[in-house]
């Protein structure tokens, strides 16, 4: 269909198609400048709609979001969003689908390895080697549904790789110099208990309500999270299956909650009990780390330290993992360090079976099992 001018001198396009329901619609799109961009968006319009690759990466771009982002969390399609529309689009965007190499890929990526990060610094290896996901990720969605032939990001290989930060954690005697410091400060004192002996996440902490804690049976319920996305308060799914899980805490924690509760004058049962934000915890806890003269960690780090005191106290991966939401095989990864190495013990154990003589019993069996093969050769030698 042809472009039209508007009232205000811009130009607009026109396009009638047929939805997936085989319904009958009209989509128009205003403010072009000039009538070569209308025409061009109706193009690119229609390739979309028959899912042609001949679209530009752009025009993809558009449903690929229809695709997916009803399928995401909101938090994750927001990261997703921001390295697509600031880390892609701008050097592919224009670029046919159907057209991008596995050299266009290798040219982009020495493009993003010189982006500055935050600070002016370079981006990180593991942010990098996220943006190359991402990329890949569309072109195998296009692949799987809209027939594009390969991948050429996968052709090109990533860039990148994953960082594995040094772990830090407070011991048992840091965290009470801590704890104690945040007495001065219930609220905060209360949160920080909870965080550091049940290894929850920030997030899980400051969705929880008074209806999760079941003070009877000393459990702790973990069914949601707490996000801060642009300016609203979200509360979500917690991040993997695994994490909705059900905690035993110990009696001091139980009467400490209790306690906590008090400090409210008419809290509701699906009240958040920690309305605070990340921001709030994190300052706090880097005002009361120095007060008590131990190491500054992140509030993360409390995570790490609860499950660091369970292996301590011998607990296995697979009960930790229950506990924290991992799996045992992620605990055992990740905190592989922090377990007990016996390498040293199993050479020593078989050292003591290599130079442990053979008992009696075993040395007459042998004796007799040797006889009795010699006897039956002289046997089959005489026959």
């Amino acid at each position: 269909m042809p472009a039209y001018k508007d009232k205000n001198g811009t130009w607009y396009a026109m396009v009638r198609y047929t939805d997936w329901r085989g319904e009958k619609k009209q989509k128009c799109q205003r403010g072009f400048e000039t009538r070569r961009d209308a025409l061009a968006w109706e193009a690119q319009f229609k390739l979309q709609k028959r899912a042609d690759i001949d679209m530009t990466l752009e025009s993809f771009y558009e449903l690929y979001k229809e695709d997916i982002k009803p399928r995401l969390k909101e938090n994750t399609w927001i990261t997703k969003e921001s390295i697509i529309e600031g880390k892609i689009l701008p050097y592919l965007g224009k670029r046919k689908l159907s057209e991008i190499t596995a050299k266009d890929i290798v040219d982009w990526q020495n493009a993003v390895m010189q982006l500055p990060g935050t600070g002016g610094k370079p981006l990180s290896p593991t942010f990098m080697k996220s943006i190359h996901a991402q990329l890949s990720a569309m072109f195998n969605h296009a692949i799987r549904y809209y027939q594009l032939p390969v991948n050429p990001a996968r052709i090109a290989g990533s860039i990148g790789k994953e960082e594995f930060k040094e772990m830090k954690f407070w011991t048992k005697e840091e965290y009470l110099k801590f704890a104690e410091v945040m007495m001065e400060k219930p609220i905060y004192y209360y949160a920080f208990e909870v965080l550091y002996w049940t290894g929850i996440r920030e997030g899980e902490l400051l969705a929880l309500t008074p209806e999760d804690f079941d003070f009877d049976k000393r459990t702790l319920r973990i069914n949601k999270s707490y996000q801060r996305l642009r300016g609203r308060d979200i509360i979500t799914t917690p991040k993997t299956d695994a994490s909705v899980r059900m905690i035993a805490i110990p009696d001091f924690l139980c009467e400490e909650m209790k306690d906590c509760l008090k400090l409210y004058y008419d809290i509701q049962s699906s009240d958040r009990i920690f309305p605070m934000t990340k921001y709030g915890l994190c300052r706090n806890m880097e005002s009361g780390s120095k007060a008590a003269g131990v190491k500054r960690i992140r509030i993360h780090d409390l995570r790490h330290s609860h499950v660091s005191l369970l292996i301590n106290q011998g607990f296995s991966a697979f009960e930790i993992g229950k506990r924290v939401g991992h799996s045992s095989e992620k605990v055992t990864y990740r905190y592989a360090h922090l377990f007990p190495n016996k390498q040293t013990d199993m050479a020593e154990f078989l050292e003591n079976q290599r130079m442990t003589e053979p008992d009696k019993s075993q040395k007459n069996t042998m004796n007799h099992d040797n006889c009795t093969s010699d006897e039956e050769g002289e046997k089959k030698n005489v026959s």
